[in-house]
This record gives C-alpha cells, structure tokens and sequence, in this order.
C-alpha cells in the first residue's frame, strides 16, 4: 500500500506564522508538524511514501525531510500542487505514484494519538473499496460528518454542516482503492470552489464498497491557532508517557 500526506495549500488561518514557511514545518510540540502523519505512515508499515505540498516553501520539505533517511525509508516522493483546489484535488496528483496501488492518505495537519496500523489492517482484509476512520467529537461542524440509519449504517456524509447529524466526524485518514481516480475525474467544484474529498467518499458510499473504523485515542487537525496549541499540548503529555516512536523500528531516530 502507497502512503500520501497532503500537505499544500497556504494556511491562511495560520496567519502571519505562515507568511515565511509552510503550515506543515511549523512545530507541534518537540518536531515539525509534517513529522507526525509521517511517523504514523511509518509505524503502520506503509513505506512506500509521497508527500503532495505547494506554496513558496516547498522546497523546504525536501531540506527538512530529505529522502526520509530518518525514518528508516529508502527515499520519498515529493509532487507539487499549483494553487489551492481542494484535497480530492491535491490527491489527484498522486495517480501516477500509486500506479494502481491501494493507498492510504492522511492530511499534514493531523495528529493521532495511537497507531493507525489497525485500521490500515481493516482496510487490507476490504476486497474492494474505501475506508475511512470516524472520530467522535466536540466541535463535528468543522469536519465532514456521518449521518446514520435506523440500523447503524452510514447513510450519507455531510461535509461542515450547521446542524450536524451526529458528532462522528471522519478524520484525515482515507484509504481508496484504484477506483478513486475514476471518481476524482467526475468531481465538480463545491460552493466553496474545491474538489470535496466528502464527494469521493460519498461516491464509495453510493457504490456500497465503504468501509469505517472507529478511531481509539485522541485525533486532533493543527490547522488553526487554537488546534495548534492543542495539538502541542496533547503531544507533549503523551510523550511524557509513551514517546511516540518508541514502537518504531530501531533505524528510526527518536529525536
């Protein structure tokens, strides 16, 4: 399985701490926020790794990241998104890495608290399909949510909606099968002029070959000013505990 960690677009609500650098390098805790989707790829297995970022720093994710060295890769790929088109759309450009592959995605601004390999696991017994991880939380307008029927099945999801169905929001973590390229070529821009990643999961969804895990441990986006402190905050109290990487193979460097 191929790993993708999306990383473009400009950070505005991070303003002005993202006038000089991408919101992605910017601290969370003890290590740039990139590194934190990068680890969790890492200890779920996936190696096979490309990064999709954009902007005026770009290029400082290969002088921070390198060819992944540090995490005990052979090499990682790097693309370039133009502009700012929507997550679908910065996925898009990771077709040709996966070259048929199932891949497994995750937002650059994400920070989870326990491996990911489970779901990763539940995805690999799927025959087809996609497979998204739900989260519940606190503040569900600000994510893409589930709506249930009256057995418990996920009957749509509704991307930021005013009055969300339930509290289950689907967290940054996506996993497609080769189909999803098919169904990012049909994608219309939404209201807010960008390509949903709601869609394709809906579109999964429509076809019956959508699957979900249930996130155990806390996840939080870094994406705000707010989130950013909370990212830092929860990080630093696991680390105190359980580092991070200390389940990581030794080639790992735990700095």
């Amino acid at each position: 399985m191929k790993g993708i960690i999306l990383a473009g677009g400009l950070g505005s609500r991070l303003f002005p701490l993202t006038k000089i650098t991408n919101k992605h390098l910017l601290p969370v805790y003890n290590r740039p926020m990139i590194h934190w989707p990068l680890l969790a790829l890492v200890e779920a297995g996936v190696r096979d790794i490309m990064i999709v970022t954009g902007g005026n720093f770009a290029g400082a994710f290969l002088q921070l990241l390198g060819n992944g060295r540090e995490f005990g890769l052979h090499d990682i790929h790097y693309t370039y998104q133009e502009g700012e088109g929507g997550i679908a759309a910065a996925l898009s450009l990771a077709e040709h890495f996966v070259d048929g592959d199932r891949c497994c995605v995750i937002l650059g601004d994400n920070v989870v608290e326990k491996s990911i390999k489970p779901y990763v696991e539940a995805y690999a017994r799927q025959k087809s399909g996609a497979h998204i991880v739900l989260r519940d939380v606190p503040d569900p307008e600000r994510f893409g949510v589930c709506e249930f029927d009256s057995t418990g099945a996920i009957k749509s999801i509704i991307e930021k909606p005013k009055n969300p169905p339930s509290n289950k929001a689907v967290t940054g973590i996506y996993m497609y099968d080769e189909y999803v390229w098919e169904v990012i070529k049909t994608l219309k821009p939404s209201g807010r002029g960008e390509l949903e990643i709601t869609d394709v999961n809906n579109a999964y969804l429509r076809r019956g070959d959508l699957g979900y895990s249930q996130m155990d441990g806390w996840w939080t986006d870094a994406g705000t000013f707010e989130s950013l402190l909370r990212a830092s905050n929860l990080v630093s109290d696991r680390e105190a505990i359980a580092p991070f990487t200390a389940g990581l193979p030794p080639e790992v460097e735990a700095r």
